[in-house]
């Protein structure tokens, strides 16, 4: 078969399959050209999830006649005024995306430069169908309507119309979390989606399109490293998803998908989360053109980083020093929820009144009667009740200390022997006291790593743990890095290990408790972790074992020394697991519980 020259029309609808996989990529292209042409407002409007109908207007720069033809033609573009494709810092720059929607849609472009009369041309699917003046304001408006219509075979490939909207929503959201200095308002079949103003912050913008509560459980990122910077938002460790589709990655400003991330923030949050829950978080990486390929994908969606090392270990620092400065933050999400679930209590019913807790009663030697309204039906009858229940309370006579010193508060008693009561300046504090200790327990055990190992305490008599075959293999070959733990072990025999020292943090308590749970943590992670990961599982399994129980009374004082303790202990708001430690109801919300509000 001889080799032939393909025609126009086929080389854009195979251009097409490149760049317009559905309505979303095509919605991308539009988008990223009205940023280039130096938009501060976008408006899109959709129709049908965007087969139907996607429009894109902006007051940027607009385009002349000729330019708007050019534009229309394969590989013609105002992004690269020379041949240096490495540095370009455009979001679009191959030339390819408006002719190949034009190829395989029916496209209508009105532009208007300042000072000049505006003008309209109109493509469909590859043939030009007219052209003339328009009437609009400076920038530009284009419409693509009836995408892969002709093209039957792209088309029934396509999803129903609520999944490309959504993808079309998430592009949206992508780019302008990228450039909280532009508005940005989506419409999808006449009702209003998205709308953010331009000129907020890089953490109100992205807070806006993800979480609105996440401005005020998460903190912000500023790290550079080798050349390299890094900014963001990166939410506490307690406020976290059941999956990862609120992690967002930048280069140079454009969003990206990129395995990198996923690895770079697991290492990241490492212990502060439990394996099946996600952090959420936007990073935002500048660096030198030089140092990233961004024209790996034919959608740009996708770079590739000249030393991959150095950015995974950028992240992961960053989120780091980050979460590290958020101290004992923990999220306190909004509560309506869990104050629905107090009910205002009507009076009891003068038949209930007489139970156990609350008896009418003549005490004897007693002058005391209540008063008594008309008709009151204990009007012959005196009030007594039986004594409290056995509870535990601090006097209120310590003094509540400042909220900036002590933001925990100064406890007043134990709940049910596991949660801690404490008051502050302008509301309680609940404390779950195992949850703590375990997260404190964990940061001493990491500073006596760092200062040159764990100190262990010698068993009286070794203590013989048996497990199965492949258990002891496991703890066996892993022998030396417990024993910078604090745990001496020796192998006893096919089927047993014996202890001889336990980390004098956690002292001796149910020895063999802690040696399982150690080898079903090797066995379900040991593989797929590096050895500081593995340092840090081992680290957080035995300060479980270690940590103060639910249902140990704690005297008054050590309540206060676990809440100051927490204040200076860095992620002390969330334990192992990624639970919350601690949790406030604030005065507003009390006042609310009673109707004061």
């Amino acid at each position: 078969m001889s080799i032939r020259r393909l025609p126009e029309h086929l080389v854009n609808r195979i251009a097409a399959g490149e760049v317009v996989e559905r309505p979303a990529s095509a919605l991308k292209e539009l988008v990223e050209n009205a940023i280039d042409a130096g938009a501060t407002r976008i408006a899109i409007a959709l129709g049908d999830g965007g087969i139907s109908r996607i429009e894109v207007i902006d007051d940027g720069c607009g385009m002349t006649p000729a330019d708007m033809a050019l534009s229309l033609e394969r590989h013609a573009t105002s992004k690269l005024p020379d041949d240096a494709i490495e540095l370009v810092e455009t979001l679009g720059f191959r030339g390819e995306a408006l002719p190949s929607i034009a190829s395989v849609a029916r496209l209508t472009m009105e532009s208007r430069i300042r000072g000049a009369d505006g003008w309209s041309r109109t493509i469909d699917n590859g043939r030009l169908e007219g052209e003339g003046p328009a009437a609009l304001p400076p920038g530009t408006r284009i419409r693509v309507e009836g995408l892969f219509d002709k093209v039957p075979a792209r088309r029934k490939f396509l999803r129903s119309e609520r999944s490309e909207y959504a993808a079309c929503l998430d592009m949206v959201k992508r780019l302008a979390m990228a450039r909280p200095d532009i508005g940005f308002t989506v419409e999808h079949d006449g009702r209003r989606a998205l709308a953010v103003a331009p000129g907020e912050s890089r953490a109100e913008r992205v807070a806006a399109l993800t979480d609105r509560a996440l401005a005020e459980n998460s903190v912000g990122i500023d790290y550079q490293r080798g050349g390299v910077r890094l900014g963001g938002v990166a939410g506490l460790p307690t406020f976290n998803r059941g999956i990862a589709d609120h992690q967002f990655l930048f280069v140079n400003g454009r969003p990206v998908r990129d395995r990198l991330l996923v690895g770079a923030v697991r290492g990241a949050y490492q212990d502060l989360l439990a394996r099946d829950r996600h952090p959420v978080v936007a990073l935002f990486i500048d660096l030198p053109g030089t140092e990233v390929d961004v024209n790996v994908h034919p959608a740009k969606s996708e770079v590739r980083f000249r030393d991959s090392g150095l950015v995974r270990g950028l992240i992961v620092g960053g989120l780091r020093a980050a979460l590290d400065e958020a101290g004992h933050r923990s999220a306190q999400r909004p509560s309506v929820a869990a104050l629905g679930n107090w009910q205002a209590e009507r009076p009891a019913a003068p038949a209930a009144v007489g139970g156990p807790a609350f008896r009418a009663s003549a005490p004897s030697g007693s002058n005391w009667a209540p008063a008594r309204p008309k008709g009151d039906l204990f009007r012959d009858q005196h009030l007594s009740f039986d004594s409290a229940p056995a509870a535990r309370a601090e006097p209120a006579t310590a003094p509540i200390p400042e909220a900036v010193r002590h933001p925990l508060g100064v406890a007043r008693g134990q709940v049910a022997a596991t949660y801690i009561v404490a008051e502050t300046e302008d509301g309680l504090i609940l404390v779950d006291q195992h949850a703590a200790h375990e997260r404190l327990v964990l940061e001493r055990m990491r500073r006596a790593l760092a200062d040159g190992g764990v100190a262990r305490q010698a068993l009286l008599l070794p203590e013989v743990v048996e497990l199965d075959e492949p258990a002891c293999d496991r703890l066996e070959a892993r022998i030396p890095e417990l024993a910078e733990m604090g745990l001496e072990l020796e192998r006893f025999g096919p089927h047993a290990v014996l202890v001889r020292a336990t980390p004098a943090l956690l002292g001796a308590d149910d020895v063999k408790a802690l040696v399982v749970d150690l080898a079903d943590d090797l066995a379900a992670h040991d593989a797929a972790l590096s050895l500081r990961e593995r340092l840090d599982h081992v680290a957080a399994t035995m300060a479980c074992h270690g940590s103060v129980r639910a249902g140990r009374i704690l005297s008054v004082s050590e309540m206060n020394a676990l809440l100051r303790e927490m204040e200076v202990t860095p992620h002390s708001g969330q334990c192992n697991h990624g639970r919350p430690t601690w949790v406030k109801l604030a005065s507003a919300d009390i006042e609310k519980l009673f109707g004061r509000k």
